[in-house]
């Protein structure tokens, strides 16, 4: 009776395996002799689909830029509110793999994913009116801001011991202590209110440029 064949190796089969050891251990986890062993094939067969660890994590990131909406940026939305939402589906997308965000935030470089988010994002901005330089800063803002915000949970930073914030030390953090426990609700709350706070600051420097 003839064994049953191996499924063939595929840069998807490759790629599935790596965001998976990526969101399970970090990107330290990924090797590609680890990488090989998890497949059941020999480390020299991954150099078949990629050259090196770089781009198996370079591949990892788009997976998560392709999960991105872009749908509002070609249906007719006003640029804050698409801005705003785009800004939203980013962030989500982050969430969900928060181990990859280090290569993200390094920029598109030539993944195909990244680069169609970012023409999306610069092309919305330049149709609705904005300079291409200053749609150029629009979308280096966002990024600056959307990665930061899943870098790290600023809720999570401050330890449930009350103990710990002494009010003659910190007469200001009578309830930090609570603050792990709300993590979601904190983390959630910070980033609406920054998204909120830029898009009002571009707002303003938009009606400006209108009326000029």
């Amino acid at each position: 009776m003839a064994r049953p064949r191996k499924p063939l190796l595929s840069r998807e089969r490759i790629v599935e395996a790596a965001s998976a050891l990526v969101d399970a251990e970090g990107l330290e986890a990924v090797s590609t002799r680890r990488l090989a062993a998890g497949l059941g094939v020999s480390g020299p067969s991954l150099y078949n689909h990629f050259r090196n660890k770089d781009e198996i994590l370079d591949a990892v990131a788009d997976t998560v830029s392709a999960q991105v909406d872009l749908s509002m940026f070609g249906d007719g939305r006003d640029w804050r509110t698409a801005l705003h939402d785009w800004a939203a589906s980013y962030r989500e997308a982050l969430r969900a793999h928060p181990n990859i965000v280090p290569v993200l935030a390094q920029g598109p470089g030539r993944r195909p994913a990244g680069l169609r988010l970012a023409d999306a994002v610069f092309g919305a901005m330049v149709e609705a009116g904005w300079p291409p330089a200053q749609a150029t800063h629009i979308g280096a803002l966002m990024r600056y801001f959307i990665t930061g915000s899943a870098l790290g949970s600023f809720a999570r930073g401050f330890v449930d011991d009350e103990a710990a914030y002494d009010p003659a030390d910190y007469p200001h953090l009578g309830q930090a202590h609570l603050l792990a426990e709300r993590q979601q609700q904190v983390d959630e709350g910070a980033f609406e209110t920054g998204l909120r706070a830029l898009i009002d600051g571009l707002s303003v420097q938009y009606d400006q440029l209108v009326r000029s």
